[in-house]
């Protein structure tokens, strides 16, 4: 059995597939943890989650901001682009069970045996691990309700940008699904900032990168990442980004979890 953590899918299919024939995945034996952002802007959106939804217990996803923002559009909420590439996925036959697929996914997921967790942007400096799967749940309870429409109407923002266990309602639910879904930098005051984005290096001094955080470096388990296509692949410590750009042009990661080295194959993209 192999344990294998997808990059950033966006859509691409035909990369996908591509990948899962070079790592010659068993679907009686591996396992796939993909990172976020399955949809938007690739050429088959819809015909990812299909591969995804058909692996069944098989397959573990997570939420991605560009997979929230594919429910806005869905609910009527927010307005489809033609370089979201969406429109095949929102015309299809089961368009409803493609967007349930979605709706029902959590924000996180930890594996105590591989002592692993996988986010898509980041796991907030200022909480504990079980914290931030308490936290996560919260969302994922409202995606799951009636109320999700709303939730994804009042999503939208970068404030608060400051953690308080006070915040409520939406400004709370807002404050967990930006640090999940597009945290990359936080100031010295452990606020976020989403103004700044691209290479680290590219950015002010007064910004750090949420995993160079002394609460993440020292936590005790691997986390795992995608979000930040500028980075690629990138390893420290024990956090590792998987986002090298599949939609861009650049490459798709999978990264086995139990092997200790030679544990990366990629796959070239075209640019689409």
């Amino acid at each position: 059995m192999a344990t294998w953590a997808i990059g950033d899918v966006q859509g691409c299919l035909d990369c996908l597939d591509r990948l899962l024939e070079k790592i010659r995945f068993d679907s009686t034996r591996d396992v796939l943890w993909f990172v976020g952002d399955l949809v938007n802007r690739g050429p088959d959106s819809a015909g990812v989650l299909r591969r995804v939804i058909g692996l069944q217990d098989r397959a573990i996803a997570i939420l991605g901001n560009h997979d929230l923002h594919l429910l806005a559009i869905a609910a009527g909420l927010q307005s489809d682009r033609p370089d979201y590439r969406l429109g095949e996925l929102l015309r299809a036959d089961d368009r409803d069970a493609l967007i349930d697929s979605v709706r029902q996914r959590p924000l996180i997921h930890h594996d105590p045996e591989l002592n692993t967790v996988m986010v898509h942007a980041g796991l907030f400096p200022g909480w504990s691990l079980s914290q931030a799967c308490a936290l996560a749940l919260e969302v994922q309870n409202v995606l799951n309700s009636n109320r999700w429409m709303s939730f994804v109407q009042n999503m939208y923002g970068d404030e608060p940008c400051r953690w308080n266990e006070s915040l409520k309602d939406w400004e709370r639910l807002r404050f967990i699904t930006n640090a999940f879904t597009r945290m990359r930098f936080c100031r010295g005051d452990g606020s976020l900032d989403f103004s700044q984005k691209g290479p680290i290096v590219n950015s002010p001094s007064h910004l750090h990168p949420w995993f160079e955080v002394p609460a993440i470096t020292d936590a005790p388990y691997r986390i795992v990442f995608g979000h930040w296509s500028d980075l690629g692949v990138h390893r420290h410590h024990n956090v590792i980004c998987i986002d090298s750009g599949c939609v861009w042009g650049g490459q798709l990661a999978a990264l086995q979890l139990e092997a200790q080295t030679r544990n990366l194959e990629m796959v070239d993209c075209p640019r689409v």
